[in-house]
């Protein structure tokens, strides 16, 4: 008898405990930071940046190109000193363009985390905050397949948070027509 109890007082807490309600909502980043002001003058930013280091990088390849054209058209009698120190000349330089490349690249990425990262803890909170103010026990961050990132197999629009969050953060969402 007091097995028969036992098992059925365990049976009734497992019971009431998967009754007990989880909340799951989720919320679409790349729809927030689509809305988000802040979004255009960074990409603005990122842009301006980004296209300053390519002209210093055309600029120079073309000194390149002109000192190797130069280097093409010396005479046939130009001492072999002469030749040889022009072609340490282009190799330096081709060499100092592949630095500025991996450089440049560097230089945006950092740029781009600078001026992103206040963003993402922004919204972050901000997710948290509507999380807290309306129960949710999860939100997720549905993904592509091939991002491999977090992974939303099924979803009830009902539970998308994102112009909860946007509220938060002070701004009027778009028409749902133009979110997707």
């Amino acid at each position: 008898m007091r097995t028969l109890f036992l098992l059925l007082f365990c049976t009734i807490a497992l019971t009431t405990q998967a009754q007990e309600a989880q909340k799951l909502g989720y919320a679409d980043w790349q729809f927030i930071f689509s809305q988000l002001p802040e979004t255009k003058q960074i990409e603005n930013e990122l842009k301006t940046h980004g296209t300053q280091l390519e002209n210093q990088l055309k600029a120079k390849s073309q000194e390149l190109e002109t000192k190797y054209k130069a280097y093409q058209g010396m005479p046939v009698t130009t001492p072999d000193a002469i030749r040889a120190d022009k072609e340490r000349e282009l190799q330096g330089m081709q060499e100092s363009i592949q630095k500025f490349q991996q450089d440049a690249e560097t230089s945006l990425r950092n740029k781009q985390t600078a001026l992103m990262d206040p963003v993402f803890k922004k919204v972050g909170k901000a997710i948290e905050e509507v999380a807290k103010e309306n129960p949710y026990t999860f939100i997720i961050n549905p993904q592509s397949m091939s991002s491999g990132e977090d992974i939303l197999l099924y979803s009830d629009e009902k539970y998308n948070i994102s112009n909860l969050v946007l509220k938060k953060l002070g701004v009027t969402p778009k028409p749902e027509a133009e979110k997707k």
